[in-house]
């Protein structure tokens, strides 16, 4: 944590969130000049370029992007989160670091494990009901929810006229600027639906959703009863992962639940440090070592035994 605070500034995460809006400018150029080949790789790609600023935006929510942190607040709202019609900072951080982040996994209380159950992942939930929910925001209830959340950040009577001005400007921009396909597969499309997916995938990548267990001691203890360590041996598929749609620190989820506030750059060591969790999948969806497998059998086992799919107690961390 000194090393990071010696090093911590407010230039390098400017010009990281730069970056990524010039990346997407090239790639809106692409969709303007290009047919349906060029047209699938701009959703493609710009999809991930959300994610990335997504976990960027995670570590101001966390405090830790900037030195400054009112920057670091301004910054994120200015280039991640009004844009892409997110819901302000602080009621982000609200939700968690202060609600999810305590009580990861545990029923009625984590508000993660509150959208996967909504998402119809619940002991109750057959083969076909599971495989719905799994890629769920492709769906058009996925669709219709993501459209809803989306309404209810951008809603004038709560947020302003502002952040809904912001978002509506950038598809208008493009399709005055570039044309329509720049608007609709460089923005539209990857923002409603392929972003949330992969957001999706990430969290169903978190934790032991549905059989995560009641641990005490410290953090590293608590956390390794309730985290995953998705492809620990493979480095090809850690490496495309972290490229795509586990960016920055997503990965290491497993250490970033232990010390929130160390910043992504700092994960891999600290992994080193205090190991991995007890679960170690080697992949997502394909063979019975994957998270979706694992997920499937926890919450057959629940509906088997008739309790309910999470901890029902909440794991004893008082920070976040």
């Amino acid at each position: 944590m000194a090393l990071q605070r010696s090093r911590a500034n407010n230039l390098t995460p400017v010009l990281l969130l730069v970056g990524h809006w010039l990346e997407l400018v090239g790639w809106w150029q692409l969709a303007a000049r290009t047919g349906p080949i060029g047209w699938g790789a701009v959703v493609l790609v710009a999809s991930v370029k959300f994610r990335h600023l997504q976990e960027v935006s995670h570590f101001t929510v966390h405090g830790v992007l900037t030195r400054d942190g009112a920057l670091g607040i301004a910054l994120t709202e200015a280039m991640v989160h009004a844009p892409l019609g997110f819901v302000p900072v602080p009621v982000r951080r609200d939700k968690h670091v202060r609600q999810h982040h305590p009580s990861a996994t545990v029923a009625g209380v984590d508000p993660n494990l509150a959208e996967l159950h909504r998402a119809g992942l619940r002991p109750e939930a057959g083969s076909g009901r599971f495989a719905v929910a799994v890629v769920f925001p492709l769906t058009l209830g996925g669709l219709a929810d993501t459209c809803r959340g989306l309404a209810v950040n951008l809603d004038p009577r709560g947020a302003g006229w502002s952040r809904l001005c912001v978002f509506a400007a950038v598809p208008l921009a493009l399709g005055i600027l570039l044309g329509w396909p720049a608007a609709v597969f460089g923005f539209l499309v990857p923002r409603l639906l392929f972003y949330p997916q992969l957001a999706w995938m990430s969290l169903l990548v978190e934790h032991r959703w549905f059989d995560a267990e009641r641990a005490t001691g410290g953090p590293a203890a608590i956390e390794a009863a309730r985290c995953l360590r998705l492809y620990p041996r493979n480095r090809v598929l850690a490496l495309l992962a972290r490229g795509t749609w586990l960016p920055y620190g997503d990965l290491f989820h497993y250490a970033h639940s232990v010390h929130p506030a160390v910043r992504w750059n700092y994960l891999p060591a600290l992994e080193r440090g205090i190991g991995t969790p007890a679960y170690t999948p080697r992949g997502l969806l394909i063979g019975s070592s994957t998270v979706v497998a694992h997920h499937r059998r926890a919450l057959a086992d629940a509906r088997a035994s008739g309790r309910t799919a999470g901890v029902t107690q909440p794991a004893a961390r008082a920070d976040g």
